[in-house]
């Protein structure tokens, strides 16, 4: 597990996963989740899902800068996180 950025509780109004938190049949659960504010990714963590830490940061910081990200395409893991990375 990793975390990029920062925020306050209640400083965010949604968190999108990618991906499922659940455990299933035993298996360690493999997402993404994203603490967002106004369309803009305030912090991140990755559980069970290696080498996405670069790009998370990416949209951490862009989003501290006031980019905002499309939350559908934030959310569908066939949208690779580097194409959401203004």
């Amino acid at each position: 597990m990793e975390y990029a950025g920062w925020v306050e509780p209640g400083g965010y109004d949604r968190v999108v996963f990618r991906g499922d938190p659940a455990v299933h049949d035993g298996a360690p659960p493999q997402f993404l989740a994203f603490w967002v504010s106004a369309g803009r990714v305030l912090a991140g963590m990755n559980v069970n899902v290696w080498d996405v830490q670069d790009d998370i940061q990416a949209l951490v910081r862009a989003g501290w800068a006031g980019r905002e990200v499309d939350l559908g395409r934030l959310a569908d893991p066939s949208v690779p996180l580097r194409a959401l990375v203004p």
